[in-house]
Formats: C-alpha cells, structure tokens, sequence
C-alpha cells in the first residue's frame, strides 16, 4: 500500500509540474505576468500637482495637494492672472525628482498633415506611468537625463491611452505638456494622438481610474469630471488634440480604421472634428446609423476599433483605406502584441505593447517597445534604445 502510494504521489507531482510548467510557457506567449514588490508611495499624494482651474475673472487657480494620512491632507491654492507665463513644478514620489515647465495661456490644434523628411518616434498605451516613460524617451535619446529634447526636427508620436490605471497620470500628462515646449525650442514636434482612455476621462468614465485619483478629487472639494474638464487646463489642452493625424505618409490612430471609412464622404478634418465635438458627450447607441456613427461608435470609432486584429479583413480593404487618406501605411496601438510588428502586406504597424508599471516589478519582465520611422525605414525601438529594423 506504502509503495503504491508513493509511486501516485510522484506520479501526481510530475503530472502538476508539467501542467505548470505549460501554464507559463503559455501564459509567457500571451503576456501573461506575476507582479511583485509593489511601491508604497505610488499614493503618496504630498506635492501632488499641479491642478490648474480656470477662473472666471481671467486668472488661474493652481492647486498642489499637501499632507499625509496621519495628520489630514489640504491644498496649498494660489490665483495667477493668467495673461502672464509661470513656471511650475511636478513632482515624483517614487525616486522624489521633479520637473518644471512653463504654464502658457495658449491652447491651439495641431494640424493634421504634415510633409517634411524628418525622423519619427512613436509610441503608445503609456497608461499612467511616468517613470517608465521618462526612462525609455532618454534610452531612446528623445531627451537626455535632464529631460531636455535631443530629437531635432523629429516627431514625436503619442499613440494615445497616456492616461488611466497607472498612479502618475498628472505627471504624465504634464511631462507631455513640457515636451511639446522643449520639442519646438529645436524645431520638434510632439503629437499627442487621443485614444479611448482619454475620451473615457473627458465623458466621466473611471472604471479603470487608479483609486489615487478619488482622492484627489476629493482632497480638491470637485467632482471627478472636474479634474479633465474644460474648466481645467489639462482638460481643454486634452480637448485641442487630434484623434487622428498623417505624418510624412504615415496615419496615426489609436485604434484603427473601420473599412467602410475607406468609402465614405469623410476627410481626416472631418473625422477630427466630429470626434472632437462629441470629446465630452458619452456614445449611445441611436437611430443614426450613418458614418457619423461609425466613427463615434465604441466598437467602430478610430479610437476604439480593433478589427484590424479581430476581423476577417481583406487586403483590398486596408489598400482602399490608404489610397482614400493619402497614405502608405497606418501605425496604431489600443491591441497588445508581443512585440511591435506589421501585418497586412506590412502596411499596419501595430505599436501597443505590455508597458511596465511605475509602482510594480513583474515576472516575466516587462519591457518598453517603440516604432522608429526615418525615411522609408521602419525600425522596432527596444527597452535599452537599441533598434531593430521591421
């Protein structure tokens, strides 16, 4: 009885660990990861800011958060006529650096077409998380270790969802805001492309919002929705951008391009604006099933379309959609891949990949990938800013 026994007992430990070891092997391929070793501080909200409000007696009312839980939280507020230029601070809790930018009254729209021979960065789905972003654009050598821009003359492409789930989106977004300056110091360009999380904050949407952010909100006496307004400057700053743009024949859009765009009576001026004007009005299914629809729709939208991976989509398909914008190739996010890669005759590029987290180690490790564009040729970017041509 004792040997049978053991001869089960081994067989049974052999039996799970080889179970396992497929479970890893297969979750490994699919991005599955273990997180460990998570960072207190991420809710550190001391020196958090800044919260920028406007006022109705054209001044900005500036807002950092102070204090900690044991002895109560306030804000430290100061009003500034917002016809001058201040310079203010962003602080990381987490290796307790900052940055500073400038806070300039002007807010204007990108264009949406741009021709020259200049280089290409892109990158997309940061989510929130400033550390690894600040760490990949300097291994990319888009800005040295004092955050200042090295690119040049190039582009620099954000492929949206810069914002939700991670702990830093303030950061976030402010850091973006300061390299857009320091990009045009040197004749440089960020682009800031919108994606679904950003029309999610715009329309009230915090089902995947770190818990920070509650706090925040609530430490500043305003609703949620107060933070991304237009009252805010973050938020009508966020409302000036694009949702999609084509650079040196290359389209930009977070989620993709629903094939039936490709005949429909719609310029890229005209997807942005109608995307644009409905930036703070949440999509509802209604009796207009037209292509004001299908661009504004969750599951058809450029911002939220992912058949370019789910459906069964023809080559002659993707060709029309370039031919109608004038393009050679669509570079897109929103879709995690293993790795940045094309399909589809290697006329998409799909970018989104799994980003590491500010606040958590993971098993398998993460890492950062970007898509380099210079001339013709298409480059991935890897986590230590080495490039690989696709």
């Amino acid at each position: 009885m004792k040997k049978w026994f053991l001869d089960y007992a081994k067989h049974l430990l052999v039996t799970l660990t080889i179970a396992l070891l497929a479970l890893l092997v297969i979750g490994y391929f699919n991005g599955f990861s273990f997180t460990y070793n998570g960072n207190r501080r991420a809710m550190d909200i001391h020196n958090d800011g800044p919260y920028v409000f406007y006022k109705r007696d054209n001044h900005f009312s500036i807002n950092y958060l102070k204090g900690n839980k044991a002895d109560g939280f306030y804000v430290q507020q100061k009003e500034v006529s917002i016809d001058s230029l201040h310079q203010l601070t962003c602080y990381s809790p987490l290796d307790s650096t900052s940055f500073d930018f400038f806070l300039n009254k002007e807010i204007t729209s990108p264009k949406l077409v741009y021709y020259d021979t200049n280089p290409i960065l892109a990158i997309s789905d940061i989510e929130g998380n400033y550390l690894r972003l600040r760490d990949f654009l300097i291994a990319s050598k888009v800005i040295d270790k004092e955050l200042k821009w090295t690119f040049g003359k190039g582009h620099m492409v954000l492929i949206g969802d810069f914002v939700d789930r991670g702990f830093f989106v303030t950061q976030v977004l402010w850091f973006i805001y300061k390299l857009e300056q320091e990009a045009k110091k040197h004749g440089g360009l960020v682009h800031y492309i919108i994606g679904n999380h950003e029309l999610k904050m715009m329309q009230g949407d915090y089902r995947v919002t770190a818990s920070k952010y509650y706090q925040v909100a609530s430490i500043l006496e305003r609703h949620q929705t107060a933070l991304y307004d237009t009252a805010s400057f973050i938020g009508r700053w966020l409302s000036s951008k694009n949702a999609i743009e084509c650079i040196n024949g290359n389209l930009f859009v977070h989620g993709g391009l629903h094939p039936a765009l490709g005949n429909a009576d719609l310029t890229i001026a005209k997807i942005n604006q109608l995307i644009r004007d409905n930036y703070y009005k949440p999509f509802y299914n209604s009796s207009n099933k037209g292509f004001e629809e299908l661009v504004l729709s969750t599951e058809t939208g450029p911002c939220w379309y992912r058949g370019f991976f789910s459906a069964d989509l023809e080559q002659h398909e993707i060709d029309n959609l370039l031919k109608k914008f004038a393009s050679q190739k669509v570079i897109v996010g929103h879709t995690i891949q293993q790795k940045v890669n094309w399909i589809y005759e290697k006329k998409v590029i799909a970018i989104d990949v799994q980003h590491p987290q500010d606040q958590y180690e993971y098993w398998p490790r993460r890492k950062s990938e970007a898509l380099f564009i210079k001339g013709d040729k298409y480059y991935r970017v890897l986590n230590d800013g080495k490039t690989e041509e696709l």
